[in-house]
C-alpha cells in the first residue's frame, strides 16, 4: 500500500486483518517514489495506491506503476464518491476505484480477491494466447484469410517465410494485389476464384508464384470459402505448401525418361526386353533392323522364331539363370541374324523388376565384336613374337652388359693408378706437388676424363676434360683424347699450344662422323721450383685456386678474361696461354660441371656460387676431406638424388719444397 496518512494505512491493516480467508501480508509505504523502489518482479500480488499521495502526479502514477510492473493489479483508493472519478481510474489501468468512506473489511476483501483472481485469469489466458501463437507461427503450412478480391487479411509466419517476406505483417502490407502480384500467370487467380464459386473448396491446386525477391517457386493450395449465417461469402481461408523440390524431383524425372528412351532409340547397340516366358516386349530401332521386323512384328514373339535353333535355345538357357538367380549376366556368344553369317557379340543380360522388387523380366544389349575378336587374335599372335624378340633382345642386353663392364674396367684403367712424386727420388706421400682425385661417372661408363703427368723433374701436367652427354659416346671420345694426348707430348709444356693441336686433331677425326661432338677441357702445367702455374681452359669450368696463407678462394681466369670454346667445335681454333703463381699450402681445384648442375626438389639449382661459398667454407681442410665435404652437402642438397651427370675432382696441393 502507498498512502502518506499512518491512520489509514493501519485502518486497511485492520481491515485486512479481519478477512480470516484471505490471508495477507500488507506493506505500508509513505511515499511513491519508495513504493516504486519496493516493485520487484513477482515479489507482490497487489498495490493499493493513494490517488493523491503528495509526491505523486495522481491518475499518471498508474502508468509509473504500469511500467515497471506489467500486468501488477492495481486498488486506487481515494477521498470522494465520484462515478466519474472511479471511470477514469478504470480506464488508466486501474482494475477498481474505492471510496475511503465506504470501505468495510467485507467489501476490500471482495476487491483484492477480485483483483488477484482476475490477475490469474488474464496471465492463463495470455499464456494460452502465446502458445496458439507459437504454434501457429511454427507450422510448416503457410495459412492465410484473403477477401475475395484478392487481398490478404491473416497469414502465419510460415506463409511469409515460404515467399520469401520478413514477418507476416510485411506480407499483408506488400501483398496487396494476389492476382497481379503473386502468380506467375495473372489467370491463374481467375481460375481460382471459378473453382471457389462452383464448389466453396479447392484441393491441390497448384500454381507459379513470385516469390519478394522475383524468384519463381510451385505451390499447393488448400482452399474454402467462409460465410455468414445468409450464406453471404466472408472471406476464404486454406493453407500453402511449397512443392517447388517435388516439382524439379518431376521434371527431372521426365527428362530423365525421355533421354533415356531418347538414347536408347538412337544407341547403336542392340536392346531387347523379354518377359518371363521368353517372349520379346521392346527392342530397340537397332535390334528391329538387325532382324528386319518391326516391333509390331518382334513382340509376343520368342528367340525360336527368328534364330538357329541351337542359337535359340542357349540364348533362352542363359535368360532362365538371370531370371532365376537375379544377377546380371556378361558373355560372348556366338549371333546369327536371319539372313547373316553367324558373328561374335558381347551380351549384357539383367533381370527387370517391377515396383514391389519381383523379377518380372529381362533385358538384354549387345553388340557386334567380331572385329574385335579378329584383332584380339591378331595381338595374341603379336604378343608371341613380341615375347620372342624380348627374350633375345635379354639376351641381347646381357652381353652388352658384360660389354660395358669390360668397357668400364677398361676406362677405369685409363685413369692414373699412382701419381708422379716431385722430386722424383721422393714418395709420392712426400712430393711437393700432392695429387687428389674422385671420380663419380652416372653409368656403367662416363665421359669425364683426367690424367696427371711428370713432364720434367719440377714441372706436372694436369689435364680433364668433359664429354657433352655421358655414356658411351662420351666415353668414346675421352678415350680418342686420351690416345691424343701421347701423341702431344712434345708440346705438353705450353698449354696454349697443346690445347690447339689438340683441338685440330679432334676436329679432324669428328670431321668423318658427319656431327660435332663438344668437349671441355682444362690443361695445367704446373713448376714446384718456378712456383708458376700456366694454363689454358677450352670453354671449361674455372678451377678454384685455393690460397690458404691468404684465406682467398679465387677461379682460374683466363689472361684475356673472356673464355675459349671447347674442344671439337672450331678447326682452327687457337687456345692461349695464362699464368698464375702459387704458394705452399696452396690448392688448385679442378672439377667438371657435374659437381654443380644439380637440382633441389624445389627445383633450385646448385650453381657455381654456391659452390665457391661451400668451397671457402672448408678451404683448410686437406684436399681429400674438403672433395668428400662437398660431395656430401652437394647430394643433401639434392635431397638423396644424386649426380644426374659424371662427376670428376682433381686436386694439386702444393707442399712446402724439403730441404
Amino acid at each position: 500500500m502507498i498512502e502518506h496518512d499512518p491512520t489509514v494505512g493501519r485502518l486497511l491493516g485492520d481491515l485486512l486483518d479481519q478477512a480470516r480467508d484471505l490471508p495477507v501480508a500488507l506493506e505500508i509505504r509513505g511515499a511513491l517514489h519508495a513504493g516504486l523502489e519496493a516493485l520487484q518482479p513477482g515479489r507482490l500480488d497487489l498495490v493499493i495506491l493513494e490517488l493523491c499521495v503528495p509526491d505523486g502526479a495522481g491518475l499518471a502514477n498508474l502508468g509509473l506503476i504500469r511500467a515497471l510492473a506489467p500486468g501488477l493489479p492495481i486498488l486506487v483508493m481515494g477521498e470522494a464518491d465520484d462515478e466519474i472519478l472511479a471511470t477514469e481510474t478504470v480506464a488508466a489501468g486501474a482494475q477498481e476505484y474505492l471510496a475511503r468512506s465506504q470501505l468495510t473489511f467485507r467489501g476490500l476483501e471482495r476487491s483484492v480477491r477480485h483483483a488477484i483472481e482476475r490477475r490469474e485469469m488474464d496471465s492463463a489466458l495470455l499464456a494460452t494466447e502465446e502458445k496458439y501463437h507459437r504454434l501457429f507461427d511454427r507450422l510448416v503450412e503457410g495459412i492465410f484469410q484473403t477477401t475475395p478480391e484478392g487481398q490478404y487479411q491473416m497469414a502465419n509466419a510460415a506463409l511469409a517465410r515460404i515467399y520469401g517476406y520478413a514477418s507476416p505483417e510485411e506480407l499483408i502490407q506488400t501483398l496487396t494485389d494476389i492476382a497481379r502480384s503473386l502468380y506467375v500467370q495473372p489467370a491463374r487467380r481467375d481460375e481460382f476464384i471459378r473453382l471457389m464459386q462452383t464448389h466453396d473448396t479447392i484441393t491441390d491446386f497448384e500454381s507459379q508464384v513470385f516469390r519478394r525477391d522475383g524468384t519463381v517457386i510451385w505451390i499447393s493450395e488448400r482452399c474454402r470459402a467462409i460465410r455468414d449465417g445468409q450464406g453471404r461469402l466472408l472471406y476464404y481461408e486454406g493453407t500453402v505448401v511449397d512443392i517447388t523440390e517435388r516439382k524439379q524431383a518431376e521434371e527431372a524425372l521426365r527428362n530423365s525418361e525421355a533421354l533415356y528412351h531418347s538414347l536408347v532409340e538412337t544407341l547403336p547397340q542392340n536392346i531387347f526386353r523379354k518377359d518371363l516366358e521368353g517372349r520379346f516386349t521392346f527392342g530397340n530401332q537397332q535390334f528391329c533392323r538387325s532382324l528386319g521386323k518391326s516391333l509390331a512384328d518382334l513382340v509376343g514373339k520368342t528367340d525360336f522364331d527368328f534364330f538357329p535353333a541351337d542359337l535359340a535355345a542357349q540364348y533362352q538357357r542363359d535368360d532362365r539363370r538371370v531370371i532365376a538367380t537375379g544377377k546380371s549376366c556378361q558373355k560372348v556368344e556366338e549371333h546369327q541374324p536371319p539372313g547373316h553369317e553367324k558373328m561374335y557379340v558381347q551380351v549384357v543380360k539383367t533381370p527387370l523388376r517391377g515396383a514391389d522388387g519381383q523379377t518380372i523380366g529381362l533385358q538384354g544389349i549387345f553388340w557386334d565384336i567380331t572385329q574385335q575378336r579378329l584383332a584380339d587374335e591378331r595381338v595374341r599372335r603379336a604378343n608371341a613374337l613380341l615375347a620372342q624378340s624380348r627374350n633375345e633382345l635379354r639376351a641381347k642386353n646381357a652381353q652388352m652388359q658384360d660389354e660395358l663392364k669390360m668397357a668400364q674396367q677398361i676406362q677405369l684403367t685409363m685413369l692414373p693408378q699412382q701419381y708422379p712424386a716431385f722430386p722424383p727420388a721422393g714418395q709420392a706421400s712426400g712430393s711437393v706437388f700432392q695429387f687428389t682425385h674422385r671420380y663419380l661417372p652416372t653409368g656403367s661408363v662416363g665421359g669425364d676424363f683426367f690424367t696427371v703427368s711428370a713432364l720434367s723433374e719440377t714441372a706436372a701436367g694436369v689435364f680433364i676434360c668433359d664429354g657433352a652427354g655421358h655414356g658411351v659416346q662420351a666415353a668414346l671420345v675421352t678415350a680418342m683424347i686420351r690416345a691424343l694426348l701421347e701423341e702431344l707430348q712434345p708440346l705438353a709444356t705450353e698449354p696454349g699450344q697443346f690445347m690447339t693441336k689438340l683441338n685440330s686433331d679432334l676436329c679432324a677425326i669428328l670431321n668423318h662422323t658427319g656431327r660435332p661432338v663438344l668437349t671441355t677441357a682444362f690443361y695445367l702445367v704446373g713448376d714446384w721450383r718456378a712456383r708458376t702455374a700456366c694454363f689454358a681452359n677450352a670453354g671449361h669450368p674455372k678451377p678454384f685456386h685455393l690460397r690458404r696463407a691468404a684465406s682467398l678462394v679465387q677461379p682460374l681466369a683466363n689472361a684475356a678474361g673472356k673464355g675459349q670454346p671447347a674442344l671439337g667445335l672450331f678447326e682452327n681454333a687457337s687456345y692461349r696461354t695464362s699464368e698464375t703463381s702459387f704458394c705452399p699450402g696452396d690448392l688448385i681445384m679442378l672439377f667438371t660441371d657435374g659437381l654443380y648442375e644439380v637440382e633441389s626438389p624445389q627445383n633450385e639449382l646448385y650453381s657455381q656460387d654456391l659452390l665457391l661459398a661451400a668451397t671457402r667454407q672448408h678451404a683448410q681442410l686437406p684436399a681429400a676431406q674438403l672433395f668428400d665435404k662437398l660431395l656430401d652437402q652437394i647430394k643433401a642438397f639434392s635431397a638423396g638424388s644424386g649426380f644426374s651427370d659424371d662427376v670428376c675432382l682433381v686436386g694439386v696441393e702444393f707442399n712446402p719444397v724439403p730441404e
